[in-house]
């Protein structure tokens, strides 16, 4: 699949006892610090295009920094931040280095809490400015704010003309920055609060300071910030007093896990991070819940509070088909499923015959949904050979049982991509050349003109790839190196993705999927142009109406097309000039996903069905935009 700009990731963890603990019983005082690394380099695959941590020091002094952050570009992004930190540690001597008092009082990121961002932009803004996390400075410690998250909001122009309202003055247009003022100004007016409380009880100076960092409640300052935040987002934040929180949204679209013992809390966008980090079995890890939020109070009180009430159960299914990391217990197994459940359409496009089917994947994210659909092969391959022994009539001999038994599922790794496509290159033709050369095949596994070829892929979005580089690649005109399969059948593990992603994945553009612009095509073959104007009407009178009432008017425009007639006209669309062998593509089904994938609802990239409001308005205003593009 054509790789996709997708899902961040989020990591903390927070000690919960002296930094001299660690050292005696880890032999090292750096072992959060050492854990971020980790929690970090196991998620890049939710970030490479930048990265940057936070970490926070209790009780320093007046005049000394206690709040630090580091930040980098570029798919190397992890490995700079943390050796500029070791950089600091490296003059030092080992007895040094080991002292942990001394790391207290004197070295950077030797502290108790600790925040790590991968990124994959999702707003198209990029340049370091934008790589989380975002710090927001003031000399009253309780009024520093570092947060991060894995979100992309869908009505940030509506929050930005709140804050303009109330008077503020931004600096920066964008997302994260927009919710870290905003949460800065309340957290600004919980530290207020609580300055008047300590005023009235006589203190002063320090002590004051000390009042406010030990009475913040940052349940109080999210309650008042995100209610209004229509998106998918899992938010987390320091502060300087030491609260430290991540909260899930609503409707539950976006994940996150922690786990606590007495020691640490610990917090991550995928389960097996904790649990090859720390060792952990699947059970001890917990799921934040929609509208919650974990928060660790600067004293280490350990508590979970409902910040919003839940509206929806949306939880991302195209998260576990591609973004996730495959080692999850549960993913793994939904993405074989994935596979299994689509043998029948599959053995329908072979005609039935397997004995001359050679089964293979796109490398590398579909290879787990390959084996379930070598496994669902397999069994029906061996129902095959039972109903043959049993249509016999007689007590079959030894060479009749081989000759069915011999029979087998047949499976190679025909693609091997084997090069990467670096973004330097940019000319069009000498990209879509070398595209084309992108992945090699396994000469010689393929009978020519006797085998079929299936190849299974986790989904197809643009289905640019399919047709510059797979297709061509599995077809090889040019001689010697050919294939020539009979029939090449392409099956995506998801099904047809219809509708724009606004909640992490950065593709507004209808367009830019081959199954819409399938669509369209047919409806212009068919003289149906009368559809494309009622729908573009429809949205923008949809866009008239308040969010919550709107309904999504560009499903309107599959309605008279079956999946099939769209599956054949995405083939043909995507076929190669010169092609010679016959393609056909399968898709995943929309009863098949949920069977897959039964705990998580949220398909709209499929079904068009959004959980909030603003993605209901973003995918009618694609629409309209479309349009006006194409006049």
């Amino acid at each position: 699949m054509e790789p996709l700009k997708h899902e961040c990731g989020v990591a903390m963890i927070r000690l919960l006892k002296p930094l001299e603990y660690y050292q005696e019983k880890y032999g090292t005082w750096m072992f959060a610090l050492n854990k971020l690394y980790l929690m970090m380099e196991k998620q890049h695959n939710r970030g490479q295009e930048g990265a940057g941590m936070a970490c926070v020091k209790f009780d320093g002094m007046p005049g000394t920094e206690y709040m630090f952050r580091e930040r980098a570009e570029g798919k190397d992004a992890i490995t700079e931040i943390f050796g500029r930190v070791q950089k600091e540690y490296a003059r030092l001597s080992p007895e040094l280095l080991a002292d942990a008092e001394f790391a207290k009082n004197h070295l950077p990121f030797a502290g108790q809490l600790y925040m790590g961002h991968l990124r994959y932009s999702t707003t198209g803004k990029k340049g370091l400015a934008y790589v989380h996390p975002f710090l927001r400075r003031n000399n009253w410690q309780a009024k520093n704010l570092c947060i991060c998250g894995n979100f992309n909001m869908t009505n940030i122009d509506e929050i930005f003309q709140q804050m303009l309202t109330q008077g503020m003055f931004p600096r920066i247009y964008s997302d994260g920055y927009t919710l870290l003022e905003l949460m800065g100004h309340r957290l600004d007016r919980e530290a207020e609060r609580n300055f008047v409380d300590a005023k009235k009880l006589g203190l002063e100076g320090m002590d004051i300071t000390r009042y406010i960092d030990n009475h913040m409640n940052m349940a109080n300052v999210l309650r008042t910030t995100m209610p209004n935040f229509d998106g998918g987002y899992v938010m987390c934040g320091l502060t300087g007093s030491g609260e430290m929180f991540s909260m899930r949204d609503p409707w539950g679209i976006r994940p996150a896990f922690y786990y606590q013992n007495d020691e640490f809390v610990a917090v991550a966008s995928e389960r097996p991070v904790l649990q090859t980090t720390f060792d952990l079995e699947c059970e001890d890890i917990k799921e934040l819940q929609p509208g919650n939020a974990l928060l660790v109070s600067r004293s280490g009180e350990v508590r979970m509070e409902r910040i919003l009430e839940q509206r929806g159960d949306s939880a991302c299914s195209f998260e576990r088909i591609y973004f996730s990391r495959g080692s999850d217990r549960d993913i793994y197994s939904e993405r074989k499923k994935l596979g299994e459940l689509l043998v029948p359409q599959v053995l329908e496009a072979v005609g039935g015959d397997i004995s001359h089917t050679v089964f293979s994947f796109i490398p590398n994210t579909a290879e787990v949904a390959y084996y379930g659909l070598l496994s669902g092969f397999k069994k029906c391959l061996n129902r095959q050979k039972v109903q043959q022994i049993q249509q016999l009539g007689h007590e079959p001999t030894d060479a009749e049982l081989h000759a069915i038994l011999d029979t087998y599922v047949r499976s190679e790794k025909v693609a091997i991509k084997d090069i990467k496509l670096r973004t330097f290159i940019t000319e069009g033709n000498s990209r879509n050349d070398l595209a084309s050369h992108v992945y090699d095949i396994t000469y010689g596994c393929i009978e020519p003109g006797v085998d079929n070829l299936v190849v299974i892929d986790d989904s197809i979005v643009r289905g640019t790839t399919l047709k510059e580089s797979i297709l061509r690649i599995l077809d090889r005109l040019r001689t010697p190196n050919r294939l020539h399969p009979k029939k090449i059948v392409v099956v995506s593990s998801a099904p047809q993705i219809r509708y724009p992603d606004y909640y992490g994945i950065d593709m507004p553009c209808l367009e830019e999927f081959c199954v819409f612009r399938a669509t369209i095509e047919l409806i212009r073959e068919r003289g149906m142009n009368d559809l494309l104007q009622r729908v573009y009407e429809a949205c923008k009178l949809e866009l008239l109406k308040p969010k919550d009432m709107m309904r999504n008017c560009v499903r309107d425009i599959y309605k008279p097309f079956s999946t099939e007639e769209i599956n054949q006209k995405v083939a043909e669309m995507l076929r190669p000039e010169g092609l010679k062998t016959p393609v056909e593509l399968v898709f995943q089904s929309i009863d098949g996903l949920h069977e897959a994938i039964p705990n998580h609802h949220g398909d709209w990239y499929f079904t068009g069905k959004y959980p909030t409001p603003g993605g209901t308005k973003l995918c009618n205003q694609a629409f309209v935009n479309y349009i006006d593009r194409q006049k």
